[in-house]
């Protein structure tokens, strides 16, 4: 499903990023074959080619970079990551420019309390084109976005304790919330829970919001 709808947007010169499910051959040559880059993370849904990835940075050493948080959330987050372009012609996979491994450690400072996680990609930039800080970048950025989504959908929806169990109503319900936040989002609303309660039963705030009345959609003459 996601190819066609990369068919619909012009992404030459973009870089798309995807988890695991999605780190597939076919996609790969597709997103540079319509002269995009990719960034994938790789898990054991691809076991030869996230053994061989984990297996290149089992003796690493000091980071190529290193990120750390400013404190937020009653934690900090601090970031490393390793990368090489030495796996380009032994993987089986199309396109590599680079294999990376991220390191993300969390301390949390009331409870002092130290969760570490490990994670592995690839990406069609090469060194030339993403040096180590701009891969982690491009790596963040995707969970930005998806990490920004489910929290709106946890908690201006409170989605975890819905009650919508019957058939495809949960899948169906989530992607109209998504779509609803995906929509706000598009006019540049900063505040999604409150532009929510300002929207709420407010049938014709909702139809200005979206610009589909008149008056929402007049423009100022020169």
């Amino acid at each position: 499903m996601f190819i066609p709808t990369l068919d619909q947007i012009e992404i030459s010169g973009k870089t798309i990023t995807a988890d695991a499910l999605l780190t597939q051959k076919n996609l790969a040559e597709y997103i540079v074959g319509r002269g995009a880059d990719y960034l994938f993370t790789v898990k054991q849904n691809q076991p030869t080619l996230y053994a061989d990835i984990k297996r290149s940075f089992v003796s690493r050493k000091e980071p190529d970079y290193c990120f750390q948080d400013p404190p937020a959330h009653g934690r900090i987050d601090t970031r490393s990551i390793w990368v090489t372009s030495e796996l380009n012609n032994y993987l089986e996979f199309p396109h590599v420019g680079q294999a990376f491994c991220i390191h993300k450690k969390t301390m949390y400072q009331k409870s002092g309390k130290i969760e570490e996680n490990t994670f592995y990609g690839i990406t069609s930039h090469n060194p030339e084109k993403a040096d180590p800080a701009r891969v982690l970048q491009i790596h963040r950025g995707q969970w930005t976005i998806e990490n920004s989504k489910h929290y709106i959908l946890d908690w201006t929806y409170d989605e975890d304790r819905t009650r919508i169990r019957t058939g495809n109503g949960p899948a169906n319900t989530n992607r109209l919330r998504g779509f609803a936040i995906g929509l706000l989002k598009s006019r540049e609303v900063k505040d999604i829970a409150q532009k929510m309660r300002d929207l709420h039963q407010r049938v014709r705030l909702v139809f200005d919001c979206l610009k589909m009345t008149k008056n929402s959609r007049k423009t100022t003459t020169t």
